[in-house]
């Protein structure tokens, strides 16, 4: 698998598959959430609230991952992921890490061979860049150790220049 930084826009990417950094209600809300709803148009708000109907009706777990179509993105899936907050206590890392790797499950059972994540975890839910980078540079390379096959792309796509910095450094000195 190859595992590459960036600096820019997730809505405009050009991936199989999209992370969304999601609330648990999955139903939109601020930062990459609110950018990946806007620009994939009302199709995925109405995904989405079919999910909370008919599969999840308490909401997306914290560290889980769970796929909508794409719709007006230039990717064909938005795979949505709830990161652990850490203002509300939630300070395991393992969560954040699970996140990653769900995210990757997903992406596989779907067919997609190239997925783009942003900084799930660095934004409101208070992780720090470098705490952030660490759990997913290290979630993506455990995973894809142990599945060889099914992704050949994972594009860290960051809004920031202190938060590219942290995951090109954590890929470097991993």
């Amino acid at each position: 698998m190859r595992i590459t930084t960036e600096r820019g826009d997730i809505t405009r990417v050009g991936a199989d598959a999209v992370v969304n950094a999601a609330n648990t209600t999955l139903l939109g809300g601020g930062g990459v959430d609110g950018a990946i709803h806007a620009a994939a148009g009302p199709g995925l708000l109405a995904a989405c609230r079919e999910l909370r109907r008919s599969t999840l009706p308490g909401g997306l777990p914290v560290g889980e991952a769970v796929a909508t179509p794409g719709f007006d993105l230039p990717a064909r899936w938005v795979i949505h992921t709830v990161g652990p907050n850490r203002h509300a206590g939630e300070t395991d890392p393992s969560l954040l890490a699970s996140c990653f790797t769900r995210s990757l499950d997903v992406a596989a059972a779907l067919g997609a061979r190239s997925v783009a994540f942003p900084a799930v975890g660095a934004g409101v839910y208070g992780w720090s860049p470098d705490d952030a980078a660490a759990a997913a540079v290290g979630a993506v390379r455990s995973w894809s150790a142990a599945h060889p096959e099914p992704v050949d792309a994972v594009r860290f796509v960051l809004f920031s220049d202190r938060l590219l910095d942290a995951f090109t450094a954590a890929l470097t000195t991993g």
